[in-house]
């Protein structure tokens, strides 16, 4: 069974830059994405980006192509999101979550969620 903790949440104001950081123990050979997912107060938790475990492509949502960048280290089990020019419509509780496939994922659809971090942007 996989478990994901995700780390460095945090406050910022508009412009600034933060790295979230996903660690995830056990195994789970069905889970090929690992993926960031958000849900702003009072909005459904919706799909951010993913990355294909086995390799490099990455998947975006367009609100956040070109600011956001997915990334995994597989050796040590662990995904990242660096975030820059981040906005006050980027606040929300960001979601480490392990998938099975892009479209499941784009439905909304995981195996596995972490508990989720905080990010903050002030204006």
């Amino acid at each position: 069974q996989v478990q994901l903790v995700e780390s460095g949440g945090g406050s910022v104001e508009a412009g600034g830059s933060l790295r979230l950081s996903c660690a995830a123990s056990g195994y789970d050979s069905s889970s090929v994405f690992m993926a960031w997912f958000r849900q702003a107060p009072g909005k459904e938790r919706t799909w951010v980006a993913a990355i294909w475990t086995h390799g490099v492509t990455a998947y975006y949502d367009d609100s956040v192509k070109g600011r956001f960048t997915i990334s995994h280290d597989k050796s040590n089990k662990m995904l990242f999101l660096q975030m820059n020019s981040l906005k006050p419509e980027d606040s929300a509780v960001y979601y480490c979550a392990a998938g099975i496939s892009m479209p499941a994922l784009r439905r909304g659809a995981a195996n596995t969620w972490g508990k989720g971090a905080q990010v903050t942007v002030s204006s």
